[in-house]
């Protein structure tokens, strides 16, 4: 098991971000992963993060938003380990799965992840909650995240949440995940095909390839679109994540 997590084969963008990435994780507990699609989020930060110290031999949750999502994905890191899925990296969709004691990463959709975390707040036995894709903005998704940051700040002060985004889009829902993540460490970690780059709650991003520090502005994302319409966006974010745990908890 010691050896599950060896580089990859393959280069690909997202590992240059990893020493940073390590390094945010073992000091704090909550971060935020920018990297473009095909960057390797989804198959090879779970993979890297498996033996790290602070998992402590616990499971890594990673959240897919389709059932056709997760089980690539746990194909994929299995075949990486040369190994058949449901050993270390399993599965668990919708009337379907396929894990097994061995399994340390578990993929899931963010359905299922609601019901798993309904049925055991304190997540027992699991060391981090990856949330992949989540620039798609579901409604699965945040309240996944909002009952995950729930049980970090009322049972878990140990528990690890990351989140991993394909639009710069994140540099905002760092900022909405509030003074809690900002106290503990929070930080983005953007990688791109050039450069790597490390973001504190607010604007200032530290360009890591060469210790140089460059300070922006609030208008920082640079996406297309309506500023109106990303505003608005955030505040329903914000609002939801204010609101789902006590939801949650009146639906169960």
């Amino acid at each position: 098991m010691d050896d599950l997590a060896t580089p990859m084969t393959t280069t690909l963008p997202i590992e240059d971000a990893l020493p940073a990435l390590k390094a945010v994780l073992e000091e704090g507990t909550a971060a935020l992963v920018v990297a473009p699609p095909g960057a390797g989020k989804t198959t090879v930060v779970p993979l890297a993060l498996l033996n790290e110290p602070w998992t402590a031999g616990g499971k890594l949750i990673v959240l897919e938003p389709r059932r056709l999502a997760a089980r690539a994905a746990a194909a994929r890191m299995a075949s990486t380990l040369s190994e058949s899925v449901g050993d270390t990296v399993g599965f668990r969709v919708r009337m379907d799965s396929r894990v097994s004691a061995r399994t340390r990463i578990e993929v899931v959709t963010e359905g299922v992840f609601s019901r798993m975390i309904l049925d055991d707040p304190g997540l027992d036995g699991v060391a981090a909650v990856l949330f992949d894709e989540f620039h798609e903005r579901s409604l699965d998704a945040d309240l996944g995240l909002a009952l995950a940051r729930d049980s970090q700040g009322l049972l878990r002060e140990d528990l690890r949440l990351l989140v991993m985004s394909a639009t710069l889009d994140g540099a905002r829902v760092a900022t909405l995940l509030g003074e809690e993540y900002a106290a503990n460490g929070g930080t983005v970690v953007m990688a791109t095909h050039d450069h790597e780059f490390a973001v504190t709650a607010g604007a200032r991003i530290i360009e890591l390839s060469d210790g140089r520090v460059v300070e922006y502005d609030d208008e920082y994302d640079e996406q297309d679109g309506d500023d109106d319409d990303d505003e608005d966006r955030d505040e329903d974010l914000d609002d939801g994540l204010s609101e789902a745990p006590d939801a949650a908890r009146r639906n169960r």
